[in-house]
């Protein structure tokens, strides 16, 4: 049986997961309080709906892609929630990135209705949205992964199950430490060469296949050149993400001295109005300490002025 698949959050990420759910074939309902981008995925083939609760009334299959815990939270549990419109035997595939115990805790709740839940979120940002390429970390019970793995590789390329029910998010932890240090450690790097007067875009081309060569230098660098800040993850995403990050780290005993400095850098760059700008920028906050610019080009003794 085809699942009928509800999709609630149509953001950055959610619209274009829902336009290529339409492509591969599956009917669609959907539910956002942006009513232009409902009308876009609509426009696309999907099914408005006026709450979560009449999309999980018309699914059997209902995706969530949400900012943060609380959203996910109210989305699901309150009134005109899923969980008011779900059907026994339904399942819940909560893609946002939230905290495994908010996670945990919602999947209990979901089971004292008969409905189960899959944690899944995403790595690849708005380009792997776009294109259907999306990393898809899962955590849950084996048979229901394999239920739904048609709707997951209806957005994305990689799916693995992780483990159990918050196992997905926790991985997704993980990942944003490493993407967001990874930049961190890039953007040193850069603001050093660019300061030193060699061209960066050279540097780039001479180490990108050696041992530093990785996917975020190859989806950062040109962008940072280009000085291209438009959000495919933003600060605020990946702020949030790294805050859930530490509040993990600590529960469990987990001490995380880099990720927390890179959570004061990302308060630092939110002070200076970058917050919705994408998390390349943190480029900017040590382009700031050193006075500097990283752009194409030999950089000739660069001065605050030049900043923007």
């Amino acid at each position: 049986m085809e699942h009928k698949v509800g999709f609630i959050g149509l953001g950055i990420m959610g619209k274009p997961m829902s336009l290529n759910l339409i492509n591969a074939g599956f009917s669609l309902t959907v539910f956002d309080l942006n009513q232009e981008s409902v009308n876009a995925v609509a426009d696309a083939g999907a099914t408005p709906a006026g709450s979560p609760k009449e999309v999980a009334e018309q699914s059997d299959v209902i995706i969530t892609m949400l900012p943060a815990s609380k959203h996910v939270q109210q989305v699901v549990l309150r009134e005109n929630g899923i969980l008011e419109g779900a059907k026994e035997g339904s399942v819940i595939i909560d893609m946002s990135s939230i905290t495994p115990d908010v996670s945990r805790e919602l999947a209990e709740q979901a089971a004292k209705q008969g409905v189960e839940m899959l944690d899944a979120p995403v790595s690849g940002g708005e380009p792997k949205a776009i294109d259907g390429t999306l990393a898809i970390m899962v955590g849950g019970k084996e048979e229901v992964f394999e239920s739904v793995l048609s709707v997951l590789y209806g957005m994305g390329k990689d799916v693995t199950l992780v483990g159990g029910n918050g196992c997905g998010v926790t991985a997704k932890l993980a990942n944003q430490i490493i993407v967001n240090l990874n930049i961190a450690a890039m953007s040193e790097a850069l603001v050093l060469a660019a300061k030193a007067g060699i061209d960066v875009e050279k540097m780039y081309k001479a180490i990108r296949g050696g041992l530093a060569g990785s996917a975020v230098l190859d989806a950062k660098v040109p962008m940072i050149l280009d000085r291209n800040f438009v959000a495919g993850g933003s600060i605020a995403i990946n702020m949030k993400d790294i805050g859930n990050v530490m509040d993990t780290a600590h529960d469990i005993g987990v001490p995380l001295p880099l990720s927390s400095q890179l959570l004061e850098i990302f308060h630092t760059l939110k002070v200076d109005g970058k917050i919705n700008d994408d998390h390349g920028s943190i480029v900017r906050y040590y382009e700031k300490l050193a006075q500097v610019e990283v752009k194409r080009g030999i950089n000739h003794d660069e001065k605050s002025e030049s900043l923007r």
